[in-house]
């Protein structure tokens, strides 16, 4: 059995702005997640099972590390995720006033990408470029 630690050469990275409720950061960073499985195949790992061989789903691979930052700082990041194309899913705040998934798309689709009020990003891709992308964000409390 190999026992080297598993160094990955990606990032997933969510960006939370810091003046959210708890609850809201939880829901949040949820959402934004399965956004990433979704497109991003090679970030989910195998599926696992228990010692009395009951299935469970897949998750990704590696950590989701969680940051927080000022809504400035978030807009910043999200221009520099589009400019650098990295796979990404976006929250705004007016998500927290809708309740199902068809309303979520026509609130995000209803603003410009530059006055999207953005209160969360996840992010995949090359760490060095997923680093760029939340540079001034602090790890998440």
């Amino acid at each position: 059995m190999n026992t080297e630690p598993i160094r990955f050469d990606t990032k997933i990275a969510v960006l939370l702005r810091v003046d959210l409720a708890p609850w809201q950061r939880l829901n949040v960073t949820s959402f934004l997640v399965s956004g990433l499985g979704t497109q991003v195949p090679e970030a989910i790992g195998e599926p696992y099972e228990d010692a009395d061989g009951v299935p469970y789903l897949p998750m990704f691979r590696q950590p989701v590390l969680v940051f927080e930052a000022t809504k400035e700082t978030l807009t910043s990041a999200h221009t520099r995720a589009l400019s650098r194309s990295l796979p990404r899913s976006v929250f705004t705040s007016d998500l927290f006033a809708t309740g199902n998934d068809r309303d979520n798309r026509a609130a995000v689709r209803a603003v410009p990408t530059a006055e999207l009020d953005l209160v969360g990003l996840a992010v995949y891709g090359p760490k060095n470029a997923v680093d760029k992308v939340v540079k001034g964000a602090r790890m998440h409390p």
